[in-house]
């Protein structure tokens, strides 16, 4: 399940752009805004798949928490996650301060995108760090590691998910503003088609679910 910041971040993104009757203006700029959305998605989508596919490799050494003596090398499959999560830029559109302006949809999709960004990086990040301290560490930078790795892994496991939520909210926001009658060739449904299965639950989710909680 995903954890209160996630849900926190979709039921607030989800206000965005609720207006019921949206004025003619109002609905083309929304349009305008998540083709603008829609085109920086497409831009990151190497750098999202290949930390989606390092992800997926580390996570079955991690999701029911840290064994004994985790690997931690530079060449590790955690080293590699954490790297390859740094790689991927959340788009200028996108980042907190611009995408203030966005409107409808294409708000919310970018703050799902941040949401995921941040939560995989800085949880790699941080599982990494603490298996370098239960393998390296004192007794009681041990103790600590094993004690709060959990928050990271249950942090990598929402930031999964919620990128998984990108392609449904991108398909409901593309048909609920037209379709492709609507947007014509500035935002075709088979590009719509195409995003919507890069972010989503088949390639994006993470199993089995995290096993681990804090403190265990």
């Amino acid at each position: 399940m995903a954890s209160l910041l996630v849900i926190g971040t979709l039921f607030a993104a989800a206000g965005c752009g609720a207006k019921k009757h949206p004025t003619q203006a109002e609905l083309r700029l929304r349009r305008e805004d998540l083709v603008a959305v829609s085109h920086a998605l497409q831009s990151v989508e190497g750098p999202v798949s290949s930390e989606v596919a390092a992800t997926k490799l580390a996570w079955p050494l991690v999701a029911n928490g840290l064994p004994p003596h985790p690997a931690s090398g530079p060449h590790s499959p955690i080293a590699a996650a954490a790297h390859s999560a740094a790689l991927v830029q959340v788009p200028a559109l996108m980042q907190e301060a611009q995408a203030a302006v966005l409107t409808g949809p294409g708000s919310e999709i970018a703050g799902l995108f941040r949401s995921f960004t941040g939560l995989a990086t800085r949880g790699w990040q941080q599982i990494g760090y603490l298996t370098q301290q239960i393998e390296y560490g004192s007794p009681a930078a041990r103790r600590f590691a094993r004690e709060n790795v959990a928050l990271y892994i249950e942090s990598v496991y929402d930031g999964h998910f919620t990128l998984a939520q990108i392609g449904k909210k991108l398909r409901a926001g593309y048909k609920t503003l037209g379709g492709q009658a609507a947007f014509g060739s500035a935002l075709t449904q088979a590009e719509v088609d195409a995003l919507a299965d890069t972010y989503s639950e088949p390639a994006d989710r993470l199993y089995p679910h995290v096993g681990t909680r804090l403190g265990s």
